[in-house]
C-alpha cells in the first residue's frame, strides 16, 4: 500500500472497472449471450449521489462490453462510459487531454490485472477484498467488501471523508 490520503490529493475523476469491481465478476450467459449483471444499490446511491455532491465524475473503463452495463449508467448518471477497452490507459489519457485534467487528478478502483496500467499512473488507487494479489499490494484502501457488494461505495467514502 502506497499510503496516500484524499487529503494528500486534488481528485476530479473515479475511475472504475466493472466485472469483479462494481460486479462480483460473475458472467450469466445463455446461449444468447450475457443475461444479467448484478450491482449493488449503495454502490450506484454513492456514485449518483456522493460523486457529484463532492465535485468527483464517475467514469468507467471496462474490457467487456454490454447492454445492461449502458442501462445501468443511464440510470445512475454515469456520462462517460468505455466498453470493449483492451488499453485501458491509452483510453483514460484521451479522456484526460480531452478534460485538460491528468493523472494527478484521478483515483482509480479495480480488482485485476488488466486495471494495473491505470492504477500505477493514478494518485489513489482502491479495490475490493477479493481483488488480485497485485492490486492489492498497490493499493491505497482495500474495501473490507467484495466486489459487486459495496467495495465501490466503500471506496467512495474514503475518498470524500
Amino acid at each position: 500500500m502506497r499510503g496516500l490520503t484524499m487529503k494528500d490529493s486534488n481528485i476530479k475523476l473515479l475511475i472504475m472497472d466493472v466485472d469483479g469491481t462494481l460486479t462480483d465478476g460473475k458472467v450469466y450467459m445463455s446461449e444468447h449471450g450475457e443475461l444479467f449483471k448484478a450491482f449493488d444499490i449503495k454502490d450506484g446511491l454513492g456514485i449518483h449521489n456522493i460523486l457529484p455532491a463532492s465535485g468527483i465524475t464517475p467514469v468507467i473503463i471496462t474490457g467487456r462490453r454490454s447492454n445492461i452495463l449502458k442501462l445501468r449508467c443511464d440510470e445512475i448518471g454515469i456520462k462517460y462510459l468505455y466498453q470493449g477497452v483492451s488499453d485501458k490507459t491509452g483510453t483514460l489519457d484521451s479522456l484526460l487531454s480531452e478534460l485538460a485534467l491528468d493523472y494527478s487528478n484521478c483515483a482509480y478502483i479495480g480488482d485485476d490485472i488488466n486495471d494495473l496500467s491505470c492504477m500505477r499512473k493514478v494518485a489513489l488507487v482502491g479495490c475490493p477484498a477479493d481483488a488480485v494479489r497485485d492490486v492489492i499490494s498497490i493499493s491505497d484502501f482495500v474495501s473490507s467488501k467484495n466486489g459487486g457488494c459495496g467495495a465501490v461505495r466503500d471506496f467512495i467514502e474514503w475518498l470524500v471523508e
